[in-house]
């Protein structure tokens, strides 16, 4: 049947056509001709398209060239089957391949078709996107003053690529939002560090995947040891961020799902080809040797990043924290062409360990944080204590050791005061690696 190119990068499973880059959801594939339908050729179609063509040829206003009108034709055949479906032009073909290494030009955001708009899934983190205020869920009205209505996905990621330096001017519709919003960005090359950590609080780590990328697996790995490296032995709890993660690599999204899981199956595809029905299984080694995880997922958390919930949520390796993610659960397949183009094709849906199609449904946190903002209280607490009573009765110690005995626990007031404003939702899942801990020791 069909052979994976063992030169390109194998598996890809992301968000949709993104204006910085083709990051797709796709398996790299060269399909014999061979493997057509047997069925019989629509010739009363193909003439009807014949006349078409050769009705604009001959009766548009303006003069039209073949290829233009061919590599139309295509774009709407493949535009007509679903969002993530398309024509990729050697250009954008080049670009997709590139991508994959995490450095390319553009705004940094992935994006996909609805209702004719662009939909932003998740601006890239560090990103010109992102730090001018574009937020995963936006619908992208205008490019500069071109209405973005009936243009191609593949059109409007030509407008938003652009060289960097140069800038753009958004139009956004936002949910709840009184009026379009205005975003000018300055495009940019976009190099993307897929994986960052950080130590919480003692015994306490988080790892944010904001892509899944060729090295992702790696890289991870690689964090992990620097975080017990510093924690000066094993990790107690760690927060796993996938917010606005719009996927990438099939094969990192695999590659991180097995770094915490020792066995069993992480994902499987299904379609109607033989190379579309693939199984993933998990390998005899968690590299956090089974302390607590809770992943972090929202809307804008799409493909790669909700096998990687699935996977662990099926396995109940994991908590996942947060809102409903994206719902993408298909498998592209690029077909490579003789013109060195390639066709970007929905060959597949994908599976959790449990059975569950992700496509169109997300997956469900097991527990929901609504969006709020808090604020640490930063009053003097003037409650009366036990200890502030005069001639209150001593504990046992030693005569003046409870004065001055340093209270451990000072220096990691501030830090989590800091973390409520900063991030509810890392506050949030500390205190349930924290609670599960205690759970566990009794």
């Amino acid at each position: 049947m069909g052979r994976l190119f063992r030169h390109l990068p194998t598996l890809l499973i992301g968000a949709v056509l993104g204006s910085c880059i083709a990051l797709g959801g796709s398996v790299l594939a060269d399909r014999s001709s061979s493997q057509s339908s047997s069925k019989t050729i629509p010739f009363q179609d193909l003439r009807t398209f014949t006349e078409v063509f050769h009705k604009i040829k001959t009766d548009y206003v303006e003069e039209v060239d073949d290829k233009t009108l061919l590599e139309d034709a295509i774009q709407g055949m493949l535009n007509g089957l679903d969002p993530h479906s398309s024509y990729l032009t050697p250009e954008v073909f080049q670009e997709l391949r590139i991508g994959t290494t995490g450095e390319f030009g553009g705004l940094g955001i992935e994006v996909g078709m609805e209702n004719g708009f662009i939909k932003v899934i998740a601006p890239i983190d560090d990103t010109p996107a992102q730090r001018a205020g574009v937020q995963a869920g936006d619908l992208i009205i205008r490019l500069d003053d071109t209405p973005v209505k009936g243009m191609s996905l593949n059109d409007a990621v030509k407008i938003m690529r652009g060289k960097p330096g140069e800038g753009i001017k958004l139009t956004i519709v936002r949910e709840k939002a009184k009026k379009p919003l205005i975003i000018r960005i300055i495009r940019a090359i976009i190099k993307v560090k897929s994986v960052k950590n950080r130590i919480l609080e003692p015994g306490y780590a988080y790892i944010r995947i904001s892509h899944f990328q060729t090295h992702t697996g790696r890289d991870l790995k690689k964090a992990i040891k620097k975080l017990q490296k510093e924690i000066k032995g094993n990790i107690k709890g760690l927060v796993l961020d996938l917010r606005n993660n719009p996927g990438g690599v099939l094969n990192a999204a695999v590659d991180v799902s097995d770094v915490f899981l020792n066995r069993g199956l992480i994902v499987y595809t299904e379609g109607r080809v033989d190379d579309s029905s693939l199984k993933f299984k998990a390998h005899p080694k968690d590299y956090i040797d089974g302390a607590p995880i809770v992943v972090l997922v929202n809307g804008g958390s799409a493909s790669a990043s909700e096998i990687v919930a699935g996977a662990l949520q099926d396995h109940k390796r994991a908590i996942i924290m947060g809102n409903k993610t994206f719902g993408k659960g298909s498998v592209q397949t690029i077909l490579p062409m003789k013109n060195n183009a390639a066709l970007k094709l929905t060959t597949a849906r994908y599976y959790t360990p449990a059975g569950r199609s992700i496509q169109a449904e997300g997956i469900e946190p097991d527990i929901i944080l609504n969006k709020i903002q808090m604020s640490a209280e930063e009053n003097e607490d003037l409650s009366l204590k036990e200890s502030n009573l005069a001639g209150h009765l001593g504990n046992g110690k030693h005569s003046g050791d409870e004065t001055k005995a340093k209270d451990p626990k000072k220096s990691e007031k501030s830090d989590t005061a800091s973390l409520i404003k900063k991030d509810y939702a890392v506050y949030e899942a500390l205190n349930l690696l924290k609670a599960l801990n205690i759970i566990n020791k009794r």
